[in-house]
Order: C-alpha cells, then sequence, then structure tokens
C-alpha cells in the first residue's frame, strides 16, 4: 500500500455554464472573493499529504499554470514599492505549496479522460483525483478523511455527502451500499443521476477519489458514449463488478462549495465572504441592509 503522493485535479472544461465570463478565463479561476477556486482544492490537497499536482487542462487554460508559478520580478518590485510585504509572502507561499505538473487532455471528451491523460505520470501508484470546480470545506480536510479509509481498508474510496433535498438527488452519483462502520460504506453500485424514486439511497458519491492505477486499463477499454465521452463512473463502476472493494467516506464535519453552475457560485462566493477576516464584519453589514 503506496503513500498517496500525487493528486491529478482534472481542468480541461469548458465552463460553458459561466460564459461570457470563461470565453477567455478557466472556470476554476472564478474568484471565491480573493483566491480562485482551483486553488482550495490545492490546499485541500497539500494538507491531507499530497506533495504532487497534476492538473489537466486543455485551451485557454495558461491562467491556471501563471497563478501556481513564481510571481514575476515586476509584481514583486510593485509589492516592493507599496510596502506590501505581507502580499509577497502570501503569493511566494502559491509556488511553494506542491510539486506542480501540468498535462494537455488528449481523447474524447468526459470526466474520464483527464484521469487517463493523467497516466505516463501516476504510473503505477494509488493516487487521488480531485475535482477543479468544487470544493469540501471540512476539518479534517476531506482528502485526509479518505486516506484514513484508504489506509484502514486499502481498495478504492469516494467522497460522499448525504443530500437533504430529494429533488436534488438526480443531480448526482447515488450510492447504493452496506455500512462498514460509522460514516463508511462499501459500495455496491453507484447509479447516475437517478429519477427520485429509483435513487438507492440518499448518498452522493462525488468530488475526491482515490483510485488504484488500475482504473486506467477500464477507461482505456471504455466504450465512448452516445455522447462522445468516456466516464470515470463507469470505469469505477467495472472495478466493483470485478469485486475490487470500493468505499463510500460521508466526509464529518465538513460543508460542501459546488462553484459548477451561476447559483452555487454565488451562494460560495457569500458565504466565504462572510468567513473571510478581513471583510466579514462590513459584508455581513451590508447584507443586512440590501433591500430589492
Amino acid at each position: 500500500m503506496n503513500k498517496i503522493r500525487k493528486v491529478v485535479i482534472p481542468a480541461a472544461g469548458f465552463g460553458t455554464r459561466f460564459l461570457p465570463q470563461t470565453k477567455a478565463m478557466p472556470k476554476e479561476m472564478l474568484p471565491i472573493v480573493d483566491k480562485p477556486v482551483i486553488q482550495y482544492v490545492v490546499e485541500e490537497a497539500v494538507a491531507s499529504g499530497a506533495e504532487h499536482v497534476v492538473i489537466v487542462t486543455g485551451a485557454l487554460k495558461r491562467a491556471i499554470e501563471d497563478h501556481f508559478d513564481s510571481p514575476n520580478a515586476e509584481l514583486i518590485k510593485n509589492l516592493q514599492n507599496g510596502k506590501k510585504e505581507k502580499l509577497i509572502d502570501e503569493i511566494k507561499e502559491i509556488s511553494e505549496l506542491a510539486s506542480f505538473i501540468y498535462i494537455r487532455q488528449k481523447g474524447p471528451y468526459g470526466n474520464g479522460t483527464p484521469v487517463l491523460s493523467a497516466e505516463p505520470v501516476i504510473e503505477n501508484e494509488t493516487f487521488a483525483v480531485m475535482w477543479g470546480d468544487e470544493f469540501i470545506y471540512s476539518n479534517p480536510p476531506r482528502l485526509a478523511q479518505m486516506i484514513k479509509v484508504y489506509e484502514k481498508y486499502g481498495g478504492a474510496v469516494i467522497s460522499a455527502v448525504r443530500i437533504a433535498n430529494k429533488k436534488d438527488l438526480g443531480r448526482y452519483g447515488i450510492a447504493k451500499v452496506k455500512n462498514v462502520e460509522k460514516n463508511i460504506y462499501r459500495i455496491e453500485k453507484i447509479v447516475e443521476k437517478p429519477k427520485i424514486d429509483e435513487a438507492p439511497s440518499d448518498l452522493a458519491t462525488h468530488g475526491a477519489y482515490i483510485l488504484p492505477p488500475d482504473i486506467f486499463e477500464l477507461l482505456r477499454k471504455q466504450e465512448v458514449a452516445r455522447d462522445g465521452e468516456i466516464y470515470l463512473s463507469k470505469a469505477i463502476d467495472d472495478l466493483i463488478k470485478q469485486g475490487y472493494p470500493v468505499y463510500a467516506c460521508e466526509i464529518e464535519n465538513g460543508k460542501y462549495y459546488d462553484t459548477g453552475n451561476k447559483l452555487e457560485y454565488m451562494k460560495t462566493v457569500v458565504e466565504m465572504g462572510l468567513q473571510h477576516k478581513d471583510i466579514n464584519g462590513d459584508f455581513r453589514e451590508f447584507l443586512k441592509r440590501l433591500t430589492l
């Protein structure tokens, strides 16, 4: 059993739900107050022990690489002239979070393709996958909770959250499970975006994964779906059918933030703004006074 050292973050999508904003700007770089979404994901991975962050990108994603690069001399000089030493330290820390590796996505569309694209870097290690446009604020971090399950039971592990509103079940992959202990479940199958009356539970599996290298061969053999895509969920389902143990870790002490659509993104910005140490008081007062 290897240590989880490598995390793959797919970030090649077009972000069409946020057009025209994402015409020239990656959706993963949308700001949550003063940090882009993807930085929250990277910080969670690093806080959980990851050493290498593999970001799978596509066209018009150069801003992601620039963000995690060392700050240029002109910016540093500008901040020094403005006596903003604290900001200099803060932006330098971004590039030092981890070892960053960038890969261009190749092949069909679908969320399985960026994972398969990372195979040459992952090689024969068990690794993690985290989407670049959503995160869970939890203590301990979501991925750290999942790693604890992996270290105890092995197999593959998927983060899971309860869906309170039944109307939302059709937005997620819902797991049929058997309880192992407390917040840990053995997954029997995952039903993608079920109708309300066909959902096997209220436990949604999404957001972060710990996967064996076996997943690459299953993705490679997968037939392209009618919509021209290959899916990670299908490869995981194939793992389960082969008898490979796949666990759901229901995340404790956490709040899920989905920035993949406009409404959820705005909710996230408001909530994180209310928690931000520099603006929370004034922002809270502004919201109280707001009348429309």
